[in-house]
């Protein structure tokens, strides 16, 4: 996977993937660019992580380690322009988490992770020049980089389908991929 710009910004369905594999940390050590995260997502995520049941409290301590080991670094809007293209954001997207995200990597020229396939239109049509990744392209890089045996991610994918809720679009390039991989149970 390569990445054509210096930060990848990461929306809160990623975020919520990742801490649901139980791998956070790893896979965030894999990303050969600067991990982002809004002000945005990290209130909300965090939170949302934090009410979860007491086996998915490991995501929200995952994520502030991320944070605290510099691994993920928080950042905000810092100018007005910005704050003004996440309220238009907002009005068509209908989400603060996307909207927030959305509107410091056009300004910033950043890549964007994200799932939703709202965002991931709206980006595409607005910023087409910015590179637009996924769960799962993070997750297979990850997965290849780092040797990870096939148990391991077969358990990873089943941890983000179950904990994570995430299924990819029957239309996602890597929805084979996943499948294979979910349901490899000798390699």
């Amino acid at each position: 996977m390569y990445i054509a710009h210096s930060h990848v910004l990461l929306d809160a369905c990623c975020v919520l993937n990742f801490c649901a594999s139980g791998k956070l940390l790893d896979i965030l050590k894999s990303i050969s660019a600067e991990v982002v995260v809004t002000t945005v997502v990290q209130e909300r995520e965090l939170k949302t992580l934090q009410r979860l049941q007491d086996e998915e409290n490991e995501g929200a301590i995952q994520f502030e380690t991320a944070i605290a080991q510099g691994l993920l670094t928080v950042v905000d809007f810092e100018s007005e322009e910005k704050v003004e293209s996440f309220v238009n954001y907002a009005a068509i997207l209908g989400d603060d988490g996307e909207s927030a995200t959305c509107a410091i990597a056009v300004h910033r020229g950043w890549a964007i992770a994200t799932d939703d396939k709202r965002a991931i239109a709206f980006f595409q049509q607005s910023a087409p020049y910015l590179q637009v990744l996924s769960t799962l392209d993070i997750i297979r890089y990850w997965s290849q980089e780092t040797g990870v045996n096939s148990s391991v991610l077969r358990d990873v994918l089943n941890a983000i389908r179950v904990k994570g809720r995430y299924l990819p679009d029957k239309n996602h390039s890597l929805r084979t991929w996943w499948s294979a991989a979910s349901t490899d149970v000798d390699q």
